[in-house]
């Protein structure tokens, strides 16, 4: 008898099983679809914080291509193929082991690089970088630097910080590193303190802001930045 209820119960339990795949397999195909893409092709990302300005605005949401350099396997670090080089200057999303969190910064040095900074000037192969001021205002100064290839605009602060933190080098970036820094170069943490990044802990590349929230403004929409490229 008993052996009869266990068998009933098994029975009822695979109808229901089979009951409930047929009812929702095609929502469980949409969402496989959904993770799928947002693991191995492209995906959002939330910006929090102040390192990246001016670029990037706290409450920014931007698209990130994660086929820019790589085919990996879903939800690994493991690359199938290689794209693409990471550029000097290209904005990455980065899935850092030593700041144990998700960063998003700016390719300064590429591999073979010699990097220097000295009080915030970048010097980048013993060739100095070229700044131009651009505005002035709130104890912060915002510059256009050129780089190599690149011109994107930065932020320096007018306020006694820490000095030890603009100057670095000169130090060689290794084979499959890179070295990055944030737009806001006395409000970020990055190569300075994490060292260089290995190209496998590059997630994509960032290239828009696909809409942004102001948190100041009861995250209400900056619909002037809906859609807007990035430098």
């Amino acid at each position: 008898m008993k052996e009869i209820t266990r068998q009933n119960y098994m029975q009822r339990t695979l109808n229901y099983i089979s009951a409930f795949w047929k009812e929702n397999h095609q929502f469980f195909a949409i969402l496989f679809c959904i993770v799928f893409f947002k693991s191995a092709i492209a995906d959002l990302s939330s910006i929090s914080g102040a390192s990246m300005l001016p670029t990037l605005l706290d409450g920014d949401k931007v698209w990130v291509n994660k086929l820019a350099y790589d085919v990996k396997i879903p939800f690994t670090e493991i690359s199938l193929t290689k794209l693409a080089d990471p550029k000097r200057g290209d904005i990455v999303i980065l899935d850092s082991k030593m700041a144990k969190k998700r960063l998003i910064k700016r390719i300064i040095g590429i591999p073979g690089d010699t990097i220097y900074m000295q009080n915030n000037a970048l010097v980048i192969n013993d060739v100095p970088v070229d700044y131009d001021v651009l505005l002035r205002e709130n104890n912060s100064t915002i510059v256009e630097e050129h780089l190599p290839n690149k011109t994107h605009q930065a932020r320096l602060s007018q306020r006694f910080v820490n000095r030890s933190s603009r100057s670095y080098g000169p130090n060689i970036v290794p084979d499959d590193k890179y070295f990055v820094l944030g737009d806001n170069r006395d409000n970020s943490a990055d190569s300075r303190i994490y060292s260089f990044v290995p190209r496998e802990e590059i997630i994509g590349r960032s290239s828009s802001v696909v809409f942004s929230l102001d948190g100041e403004n009861y995250y209400l929409p900056r619909t002037e930045r809906f859609l807007t490229g990035l430098d």
